[in-house]
């Protein structure tokens, strides 16, 4: 069976991020689903999905790292083209990804203690947000 769904968010941009675990946990709790996977989505090019340990120094930790591999400042060939100084977004956007998938049993997800899902939102300016939910099983 498939149960889809999505979760709505408004993000503060510059690799904002959300812990979207209660919410993917509400969406697996609606579906009634016992066992299987939750398939998470975000549409667009600028924000991406990944499980971390989510606390302060950790969230500095990821922020500074994007900021090194793909920094805000540096000329990028899209700021050219469409003149929007989001550049860096994209390449950060491309580097994490837009989709995970997290595995349950007993209608819980398998992650592990200090692992949490979150969203991060590259882009330079606050946007609304939606990650697409499609949970898989029995």
């Amino acid at each position: 069976m498939v149960f889809s769904s999505s979760i709505a968010l408004q993000t503060k941009g510059n690799t904002h991020i959300i812990d979207i675990t209660p919410k993917v946990s509400e969406v697996l709790k609606k579906s009634g689903l016992k066992m299987g996977v939750v398939v998470l989505f975000v549409p667009g090019s600028t924000a991406g999905l990944t499980t971390v340990e989510y606390e302060p120094g950790l969230e500095e930790d990821l922020k500074e790292m994007f900021e090194r591999i793909a920094p805000q400042g540096r000329g990028y060939h899209h700021n050219l083209r469409w003149n929007d100084g989001n550049g860096h977004s994209h390449v950060r956007a491309s580097l994490l990804g837009p989709s995970l998938v997290i595995p349950f049993e007993a209608s819980r997800l398998l992650l592990g203690t200090w692992q949490q899902i979150v969203l991060i939102d590259f882009d330079n300016k606050p946007r609304s947000r939606r990650v697409l939910c499609q949970v898989l099983g029995e």
